[in-house]
């Protein structure tokens, strides 16, 4: 063989090796590279019921709530955003572990387990006071518009937004409805945007954030229990459990059978932390909600604010015009998300509670009499705007109903996390089951002291 062919030989190897080598290091950078852009998508893919049920937590009656705690008391009562996330990611975190691990609803489960009086009570004051606040935030909703563009007028909007809902939650397949609900919640962001513009002393926000403070005067008791009652909800737990039996049904699992036998270490680990993560993301925006409103109106002494539109409206003279977009789109936004919970949550505990056919996952020729209540529940919501009745007076006819019923359902929660002969492996341990109890006495206070406030 001639020397030149051969040396061309020999040299091929050497040739492929270091392209290969070169290759090899291009591919590792990209794989470096692309590794945060990864693991964010892979976390985004985790979240799912937990963040929306996050989000929805913090709809115009609980920013109406938020923006008084800060308008009335400025940073004082901050670190309630601080206090509350670990009270409520708890009780969600067993709603979800229910959901996943029995593959049934929060009320079929209390109707197999416990006295069928007691959820058709639950259920009927669930379904009164979803009802209420629903129309309440419809009409927050409409009047919030109304600041944007005032020419739609109050009538064709809070009409628009009660059709644009039902039409979504009736004729939108689940897996679609669940991925605008998880893309909605991220107009929460808008109010940590909206404090981030205004020029506040950043140190004492973060003191009075951490540092609890609190006067024991009737009013800032009353306001706390308000708190409390808006971020803990009934209407959250209910919608939890059954958004996990929808995510395992969108998964294959049709029976309640395959739903029981493929729970996974991994699924319940993939819950925690789109529960965890939800229920931070809520307690943020809580924690801006209120810092926006100390920062603009507790500060030039505007302090009585009584719904989230008055908030948006008064923030306009002293945030700037950025600020003041952002608080109301936020409004709108949530209102979005939060209205389905609210409508959804008391269909799934009646249609459980009566053995009816349920799901947002089944068409409306499927399930008549769950997207039957959701239409009333939107239809009275509907009516409460154009009947007169104080949309204040109605978000505290649905704060007392919560009040009555949280510890009730609490009870209900912590009783079947915690049954090993119904979660098995995945019971609630000691510690939950004590921190459970000792939120379900916190709530019990809080509503005792709310319904006391009002009566005397």
């Amino acid at each position: 063989m001639p020397k030149k062919i051969l040396e061309e030989i020999v040299e091929i190897p050497a040739i492929t090796l270091e392209k290969g080598v070169e290759i090899s290091e291009k591919v590792e950078k990209t794989v470096v590279n692309k590794k945060p852009f990864k693991i964010a998508e892979e976390y985004w893919e985790t979240l799912g019921p937990g963040l929306t049920t996050g989000a929805a937590d913090d709809d115009p009656s609980g920013i109406a709530t938020y923006s008084q705690t800060g308008a009335q008391y400025g940073f004082q009562l901050l670190w309630l955003a601080a206090f509350t996330f670990p009270l409520m990611a708890i009780v969600q975190e067993m709603c979800a572990r229910i959901g996943i691990v029995t593959g049934r609803g929060l009320a079929a489960n209390i109707k197999r387990y416990f006295p069928k009086w007691s959820l058709y009570t639950v259920a009927s004051l669930l379904f009164f006071a979803n009802t209420f606040n629903l129309g309440a935030d419809l009409g927050v909703m409409a009047r919030a518009t109304e600041l944007i563009f005032p020419k739609l007028g109050f009538v064709f909007t809070v009409i628009g937004f009660a059709l644009l809902s039902l039409l979504l939650q009736i004729f939108t397949t689940y897996a679609r409805y669940a991925k605008y609900l998880k893309y909605l919640a991220l107009v929460l962001f808008s109010y940590v945007f909206s404090a981030i513009s205004l020029h506040l002393n950043w140190g004492e926000v973060l003191r009075h954030g951490l540092i609890p403070s609190l006067k024991f005067s009737k009013e800032q008791i009353f306001l706390v229990c308000a708190i409390l009652g808006t971020t803990i909800s009934p209407y959250l737990f209910f919608w939890q459990t059954s958004q996990e039996v929808e995510e395992e049904i969108l998964q294959g699992r049709k029976t309640v059978k395959m739903r029981r036998e493929k729970t996974s270490k991994k699924e319940v680990k993939k819950m925690r932390t789109d529960v965890w993560s939800g229920m931070f993301v809520s307690n943020i925006a809580m924690f801006f909600i209120i810092t926006a409103s100390a920062g603009a109106l507790f500060a030039h002494g505007i302090t009585n604010i009584s719904t989230a539109e008055q908030a948006a409206l008064a923030l306009k003279p002293f945030a700037g015009e950025l600020a003041y977009l952002l608080f109301t789109i936020g409004i709108v936004g949530v209102g979005m998300l939060s209205i389905p919970t609210l409508a959804g949550s008391a269909s799934y505990a009646l249609s459980e509670s009566f053995g009816w056919k349920c799901g947002l996952y089944k068409k409306l020729k499927g399930a008549y009499d769950f997207y039957g209540v959701i239409i009333i529940a939107m239809l009275v919501g509907l009516a409460i705007n154009f009947i007169h009745l104080d949309p204040i007076k109605a978000l505290i006819y649905s704060a007392v109903a919560n009040g009555i019923i949280a510890p009730v359902v609490l009870f209900f929660i912590i009783k079947i996390s915690s049954n090993k002969k119904i979660m098995g492996k995945h019971a609630s341990g000691p510690v939950t089951k004590s921190l459970g109890w000792l939120i379900t006495g916190i709530m019990a206070a809080a509503g005792i002291a709310a319904i006391a406030g009002l009566i005397f």
